[in-house]
């Protein structure tokens, strides 16, 4: 199993590869999704997480999956927890 070690904010995803090529603010695309401009100038900031309602909306719009927006919020967070939370003090359960 492979272990991303520092996987990338979707927000920072967002503004590298979806933004900045396309010259778009945030609010720009904000307009575009009918949300609130703050949900992604916040998510570009990495102040906030992804939501499924937005991973719907970015996929509808650039072409792609929700799965795939998820996917980089999930393994962001899996990253920050294995920084964060402790498990050392629990003894895996063995097959009888």
């Amino acid at each position: 199993m492979t272990l991303m070690k520092n996987p990338s904010h979707p927000g920072e995803v967002l503004a590298e590869l979806y933004l900045d090529p396309l010259g778009m603010s945030p609010i720009a695309l904000a307009r575009h999704l009918h949300v609130p401009r703050t949900r992604i100038e916040r998510l570009v900031k990495g102040e906030t997480a992804l939501t499924v309602d937005s991973a719907m909306r970015l996929a509808k719009f650039f072409g792609t999956t929700p799965e795939y927006w998820m996917n980089l919020q999930r393994a962001w967070d899996i990253a920050r927890a294995r920084e964060t939370v402790d498990v050392s003090d629990i003894t895996p359960l063995q097959a009888a």
